[in-house]
């Protein structure tokens, strides 16, 4: 076993994009948790926030802790600001914004999007699921995440929102463009991520004016039909910024849990089991979100002088609120590195967030796994890792695979 980090050298060994950390971040985490809860990152000029109690101060004060730049882990250069200033820079998204704005984009989303109309979803959620199993042989290998788990949460989405099933490939695109802008890398790169994030803007503009124009039954219309309740009521620039958030968000969190949920699996075969068990589900998949938190934290900025854990936080400051960290925190989770579906403590797991910015998408991405899971095991025998190698996601703030390769049937 490698020793343990010395409190010296956490600032310098936080780094969430290097192949080791995005392999196991875990052992780096518990020793921040243990040492040096609240630590700062210079090279980054960022804070990081490890333990539970911590983290959950920091989600629940947004008087003190601004979510303005909640996904951004890297300043914008001028270069990149100028070409996102040829869309629409005041657009909102929701898991970015404060309140007061906040509780008016909350409230439309809660008017429109429904539990009922999660769950009218689910036949077409195992129509999808099926469409895409039924492609593959009896026997074979893919890389599941191009095949299976990016298709099935963007298709769903694409019925919600009443998209047509030819844009959802390019939507997946500019998703991937809205996320990669907000974090460093070779400015080439970032200046064809914004353009790409411009073109989404756009849109999910237009979506929202052609429904004024023809009124549809889908998330979209309602959410414009809806608009006239609130006062003021939400523009078409505030409103376009919830399906696009919801889009992206939505069906990135659903593919890594997938992934995630798989490989867990392969370490864990009593999953198995539990994923098979209709009674056990639930629970099962409760504990892969706590133990591989698609979004492993997000971002906030200090409002003013803050303490947390302890150590006093500059106003200005940046801070990641660290939730994979908090949900191995063993102060909260007994045994919190191992999977266990059954323990009593897994409801206080935040892989969705808590206070104001919990995910809205929750209740739908958690349909969507109790279905997709079960489904995978039962259409796929002898569902196993390929002899090709797995590749981690290179998102600083999000945890999953851009490729995933599995084999089933009989083994040659």
């Amino acid at each position: 076993m490698p020793p343990a980090l010395s409190t010296s050298t956490l600032s310098t060994r936080f780094d969430p994009l290097s192949p080791q950390q995005r392999e196991n971040p875990f052992e780096m985490l518990a020793a921040a948790r243990r040492d040096q809860p609240v630590f700062h990152v210079p090279d980054l000029n960022l804070w990081v926030v490890t333990r539970y109690d911590d983290v959950l101060a920091v989600l629940k004060d947004h008087d003190t802790f601004s979510s303005t730049g909640a996904l951004k882990s890297a300043p914008l250069p001028d270069e990149v600001a100028a070409v996102l200033a040829e869309g629409y820079r005041e657009m909102p998204y929701i898991i970015e914004v404060d309140p007061p704005l906040h509780d008016r984009i909350r409230g439309l989303a809660t008017r429109a999007f429904t539990p009922r109309r999660i769950a009218a979803l689910e036949p077409a959620i195992r129509r999808i699921v099926d469409a895409l199993l039924d492609q593959l042989p009896p026997a074979g290998e893919i890389e599941l995440i191009e095949a299976f788990a990016w298709p099935l949460p963007l298709r769903v989405l694409g019925e919600l929102l009443g998209l047509p099933h030819d844009d959802l490939a390019q939507l997946h695109v500019w998703g991937n463009d809205w996320i990669f802008v907000q974090q460093a890398g070779p400015i080439e790169k970032r200046l064809a991520h914004a353009r790409g994030t411009v073109a989404l803007q756009r849109y999910f503009l237009e979506a929202v004016r052609q429904r004024e124009r023809t009124p549809t039954d889908d998330l979209i219309g309602a959410m414009v039909a809806a608009r006239s309740q609130l006062d003021p009521p939400l523009t078409d620039v505030e409103i376009a910024g919830l399906p696009l958030d919801l889009m992206v968000a939505g069906h990135v969190t659903v593919t890594r849990a997938i992934g995630s949920a798989l490989h867990t699996l392969f370490s864990y075969p009593d999953l198995r089991e539990h994923l098979l068990d209709p009674e056990q589900v639930s629970q099962a998949i409760e504990e892969i979100l706590r133990l591989e938190s698609p979004a492993q934290g997000l971002f906030r900025t200090a409002t003013r002088d803050a303490e947390v854990g302890g150590v006093t936080i500059p106003a200005g400051a940046r801070i990641m609120a660290h939730f994979a960290s908090a949900n191995r925190d063993e102060c909260v989770f007994s045994k919190a590195d191992a999977f266990e579906p059954g323990r009593a403590d897994l409801v206080r797991h935040i892989a969705f967030g808590k206070g104001i910015h919990f995910c809205i998408g929750a209740p739908l991405a958690r349909l969507e796994l109790s279905i997709a899971l079960p489904a995978l095991l039962k259409r796929l025998p002898n569902l196993r890792p390929s002899r090709r190698p797995q590749i981690r996601e290179a998102v600083f703030f999000a945890r999953g695979f851009s490729q995933f390769h599995v084999a089933w049937g009989e083994e040659v």
